[in-house]
């Protein structure tokens, strides 16, 4: 499975989000640290959950993390996220 494909479908359910969009960028950072060929190495995660309500940004993002889990993160080398409740 693609690697997009993975964070989509376990963003999606770990919180049943009304909004998730998983964006490779790597294309836009060819020839940067962490680039390889193929892509799959730059991401945007957007995603609106009520399962975010009353956390903080930090923990916002700690709650993202665990949920991609420590394996998938590792093979991306960089994961820009805008979440909110």
């Amino acid at each position: 499975m693609a690697v997009r494909a993975e964070i989509h479908a376990r963003l999606e359910a770990a919180f049943a989000p009304e909004r998730l969009e998983v964006i490779d960028e790597s294309e836009s950072h060819r020839g940067h640290a962490g680039w390889r060929e193929g892509g799959e190495t730059h991401f945007r995660v957007v995603i609106r959950a009520p399962a975010f309500e009353g956390m903080g940004r930090v923990a916002r993002h700690r709650a993202v993390h665990a949920a991609i889990g420590p394996e998938l993160v590792g093979r991306i080398h960089a994961l820009a996220i805008d979440v909110a409740g």
